[in-house]
């Protein structure tokens, strides 16, 4: 049992290892948008299946709430949240629209909609993605492997070149702390840490 521990922490840190050498770019890159969006007024929705609908859950929380630093709330709303809505739009339409659907009610131009999808394929995601781009809003994508159908259909993709999911997921979890982090420091530097 050991070595098993021993091979996952060492397949983990590879995977961190590939992240600190090929995206820290587009990692800056992502702030940058999220600060746009937030000092132009724009909100943030973010939305996943399964494991990326808890960070999407957890992305909207430290915004929402805070991250490091004693602010003032930040406008973002995960669409994996309303059961209600979840099951009356996957019952009425079906689930590849209860992202979309909300998407469609909810997203104003100067947005910013992300998607979570550790496979860069999910349909809902990807569908909910195009009607952002439909309503004006600006749209990124956490992804993982190749970055899938949806990497190309996105204004910023981060993509997180590993095949293994549990190793996509804790690498997103990762990128999600950094950018509130360094969002949080460019929007309210000066405030004290909490």
């Amino acid at each position: 049992m050991n070595e098993e521990i021993r091979l996952y922490l060492e397949g983990h840190i590879r995977a961190v290892e590939i992240v600190a050498s090929q995206m820290t770019d587009s990692i800056a890159g992502a702030v940058e948008l999220l600060q746009q969006t937030l000092s132009g007024g724009g909100k943030i929705l973010i939305m996943g299946n399964g494991g990326s609908a808890a960070d999407a859950q957890h992305f909207a929380a430290e915004l929402v709430g805070r991250f490091m630093m004693e602010r003032k709330a930040l406008p973002a709303i995960a669409l994996s949240t309303d059961t209600s809505i979840l099951t009356a739009v996957g019952n009425d339409y079906g689930f590849n629209e209860i992202f979309k659907r909300q998407v469609e009610a909810l997203a104003l131009p100067g947005d910013l909609v992300i998607g979570i999808s550790t496979s860069g394929n999910s349909p809902n995601v990807a569908l909910a993605l195009e009607a952002a781009k439909a309503a004006g809003c600006q749209t990124m994508a956490l992804l993982g492997r190749n970055g899938g159908s949806i990497a190309p259909r996105v204004d910023f993709p981060l993509v997180v070149p590993i095949e293994q999911t549990p190793h996509v997921q804790e690498c997103h979890l990762m990128i999600i702390h950094l950018l509130c982090d360094l969002v949080e420091r460019r929007l309210f530097s000066g405030q004290g840490e909490a």
